[in-house]
């Protein structure tokens, strides 16, 4: 992806140098283990996986390896080019963008939705309006889960601003009060609001594939990454099975038609993943 080198967003609220509550870094067997307890018991384990309490000042100034500093300049320049892009879509049909700020972190961090260790993976916290990502999960995507390239980073920070587009025009409230006036339905409803976000991700890809700011293969990184991350994939990988009546984002063939489609038709009307049937 063509990308300024030395970039710096306003948006991006740097936190790698906190002290305080120190999670498990993310690695292949937490993963593995909080997958496999999510899938069998039904039980979320990745937010207990933080380690003690700690008060949470900063104990010293983030340091950066100069690839790690690429990787801050590159996702900062992506983080205003999706929002640029989600301005001008909102502005075009007489909304107001409110723009999300970047949290990045290392093994562990609190938000508005609580205390997050690294091994759940990026994600979105409606609460504070913030997208929170510790930069060690982008090469877990590229070594563990066989996603590498800029633009399958990219994806990922699109599908996640992607939940703050979700919340600014109400998405998030209308489907978790649904969800909880429909239990059985918290499933379905979960995946469709994922798969949103990945066609999201894709309205941002179409914008940038018009303004030519796309290398031979970034599409293709961009499917592989969401393909990656589908429940089919992640269960099989974790437990030897798929059980599609567990799944909460969608599989791998959903996630990447999905994005796809947001990339082929560039409109935010494209992505009512809940006005069709099965998504």
């Amino acid at each position: 992806m063509k990308w300024q080198r030395g970039y710096k967003s306003d948006q991006v609220e740097d936190r790698r140098g906190q002290g305080g509550r120190r999670g498990v870094p993310l690695t292949l067997g937490t993963l593995v283990l909080g997958l496999a307890a999510y899938f069998l018991l039904g039980q979320d384990i990745f937010g207990l996986l933080g380690g003690g309490v700690g008060d949470g000042a900063p104990s010293a100034p983030a340091t950066s390896s100069p690839e790690e500093q690429e990787r801050v300049e590159f996702i900062s320049f992506v983080l205003d080019d999706v929002q640029a892009n989600w301005k001008a879509l909102f502005s075009a049909e007489g909304k107001r963008y409110e723009a999300a700020k970047l949290v990045l972190f290392r093994d562990g961090v609190s938000s508005a939705c609580g205390y997050q260790g690294s091994a759940v993976g990026p994600f979105y916290c409606p609460g504070d309006k913030k997208a929170y990502i510790d930069l060690s999960f982008y090469d877990d995507l590229k070594r563990r889960f066989g996603a590498p390239g800029d633009f399958a980073q990219a994806y990922v920070l699109a599908h996640e601003i992607g939940h703050h587009v979700q919340n600014l025009l109400g998405d998030n409230r209308r489907i978790h009060e649904q969800q909880r006036a429909n239990p059985d339905q918290k499933n379905a409803l979960s995946i469709k609001l994922e798969l949103q976000a990945d066609c999201y991700a894709g309205v941002w890809a179409h914008s940038t594939k018009k303004r030519d700011l796309l290398d031979k293969g970034d599409i293709k990184e961009g499917l592989d990454a969401a393909a990656a991350i589908g429940d089919d994939r992640l269960q099989k990988g974790a437990t030897g099975e798929v059980h599609p009546e567990r799944w909460t984002h969608g599989s791998s063939e959903q996630r990447m038609r999905w994005f796809k489609k947001g990339l082929d038709l560039g409109t935010i009307a494209a992505c009512d993943t809940f006005a069709v049937g099965e998504p």
